[in-house]
């Protein structure tokens, strides 16, 4: 498995439009216990509400920097669960 890393990213001169398509793309190529680090112009509330809707626990939200100018979150990709083992039925 390969080393957790820390990738940056910064979509303040994107296109708003492009902005969440780019991020998604960037955690999800992410490998679990990888951060992407990303640097807003905005409070990226709006991106916190459509991660956990569409990848509920699959990422940690960890502001480092909120505003006035800059809005800089942490989001670590959670390292997959190992399967549940089943009960044996087995006596």
């Amino acid at each position: 498995m390969a080393e957790p890393t820390v990738m940056t990213l910064d979509v303040r001169d994107m296109a708003p439009r492009e902005r969440h398509p780019t991020i998604f793309d960037r955690l999800e190529a992410l490998d679990p216990g990888s951060t992407l680090r990303l640097v807003n112009d905005h409070d990226p509330a709006p991106l916190r509400y459509q991660l956990l809707a569409e990848y509920p626990d699959m990422f940690n939200w960890e502001p480092e920097k909120q505003g006035p100018k800059e809005w800089i979150i942490r989001m670590q990709k959670v390292e997959a669960e190992s399967p549940k083992a089943f009960p044996s039925f087995e006596e």
